[in-house]
């Protein structure tokens, strides 16, 4: 039984009456013979014909469109390209791709075709959700466009700069410190974009392995810490557990390590219940802890305690203690979590220097400059983060051969494409919305 589909032409290198055709079809007929309705009704040969489906190139027309999974009523994207593009033979002319790339009206049309394409969108929202949120306001998605390109150009000026420094000068101890300082921080950054690549899990928030226990029939939270000798207690813990009069201050000292804390002694015993097991324990009260109860290695040892990660649990001989979830962890941990040191990553991101959680970037990024120091060697670091930050659309793809393959399908030269490609880090979605 015959269907309808439309064809919506999104791009056209001739004068067209209509950009949008409806056919009559059956599900069992190919793109082959659609390029043959197409040519009957708008005198568009076959192979300046390309078709897109969900924003993807269709590269094998001979399929049916049963098994393309295109139905009564769905929209099939045309993009005509009857001239084909001419290979640039000059030094001058490698350079226009890229200039027709980031030319001025290639941001809106961007813009149009993610908000679009459900699939692009989502890809975007995914790498770039900056972008992505920029797309339904038109003018903040120009002048993120904007900013991105200025701090795109301004690092490329400055390594210039630097790179003509050291060429005017190969003796020059400043010149060669700075461009030393320039290669390190990009293999830094590559080797930073490298990790939230391939092993982006290392970027997530761990939760801590926290259980329920009861100390002298009070029912407290403990971290399960293996790193611990001793188990230890805070002062505000020991006092509502009804122990803290039981301290022997003998045992007082200061704890060294990563900082300094007060111990102010040690209950030599208490009840502890874990899982079905009545223990006793000593404890070490220890002030400027963020935590109320620590069980430490001496525990863990004495009584063959094994953590499970598998099955997420601390098994105690028979018994298996689930960890706490991370909705019920104490929110003390939260805070420590919020106020720990930060550093620079990608796009404008920040990383957590304790525990690597990443997060997104909320406002435009500033000049690189105005973090410059008054010599001027911290200059080409920050441009090196602005180059990332302008250059790229979220987490980088390689640039290989079938991505390539796929935009000169649609006609496009290869160093069109690889220009493209270049600008949004290898998304091949994106490198054919700037150039159709």
């Amino acid at each position: 039984m015959p269907s309808r589909i439309s064809i919506s032409i999104i791009t056209s290198d001739v004068d067209l009456q209509s950009d949008f055709l409806n056919l009559d079809v059956s599900p069992d007929m190919s793109l082959n013979d659609i390029k043959a309705f197409v040519e009957a009704e708008i005198n568009i040969p076959p192979i300046a014909q390309h078709f897109l489906h969900d924003g993807r190139p269709v590269t094998d027309t001979s399929i049916s469109l049963a098994q393309m999974n295109i139905h009564e009523g769905d929209v099939v994207a045309l993009a005509v390209q009857t001239r084909q593009r001419r290979r640039p033979a000059t030094e001058n002319t490698m350079g226009q791709p890229a200039q027709r790339v980031r030319s001025g009206n290639d941001p809106e049309q961007l813009r149009l075709r993610i908000l679009g394409d459900s699939h692009m969108l989502a890809e975007c929202q995914r790498q770039d959700p900056e972008l992505a949120a920029a797309c339904s306001d038109r003018q903040k998605f120009h002048d993120l466009w904007s900013a991105r390109q200025r701090q795109y150009e301004q690092a490329q000026r400055e390594k210039e700069q630097q790179i003509a420094l050291l060429e005017a000068d190969p003796f020059n101890v400043e010149a060669q410190q700075k461009i030393e300082e320039m290669i390190r921080q990009e293999r830094v950054a590559e080797n930073l974009q490298k990790a939230m690549e391939e092993n982006p899990e290392s970027f997530g928030r761990v939760t801590m392995l926290y259980i329920d226990v009861t100390v002298n029939n009070v029912p407290i939270k403990a971290f399960v810490d293996s790193g611990a000798q001793t188990t230890i207690m805070s002062p505000q813990a020991a006092e509502r557990c009804g122990i803290l009069r039981l301290i022997d201050k003998r045992y007082g000292g200061i704890a060294r390590g990563v900082g300094t804390a007060t111990i102010l002694g040690r209950v030599h015993s208490a009840d502890i219940q874990i899982g079905q097991y009545n223990l006793a324990s000593s404890f070490t009260v220890m002030e400027g802890k963020d935590v109320d109860l620590l069980l430490g290695l001496d525990m863990l040892k004495r009584h063959q305690m094994c953590i499970d990660l598998q099955k997420n649990c601390l098994r105690v001989q028979e018994d298996e203690i689930p960890f706490l979830p991370e909705s019920d962890i104490p929110k003390m941990m939260e805070e420590i979590l919020e106020n720990e040191p930060k550093v620079a990553g990608p796009d404008g991101s920040t990383i957590g220097a304790t525990t690597g959680t990443v997060e997104p970037h909320t406002e435009t990024p500033t000049n690189s400059k105005s973090t410059a120091g008054p010599s001027g060697t911290s200059a080409q670091p920050s441009s090196s983060q602005s180059a990332a930050a302008a250059g790229n659309f979220g987490q980088s793809q390689p640039i290989t051969p079938e991505s390539v393959a796929k935009i000169t399908e649609l006609g496009f030269s290869r160093e069109e494409a690889i220009a493209a490609l270049t600008q949004v880090d290898g998304n091949v979605e994106l490198a054919i919305g700037l150039l159709i």
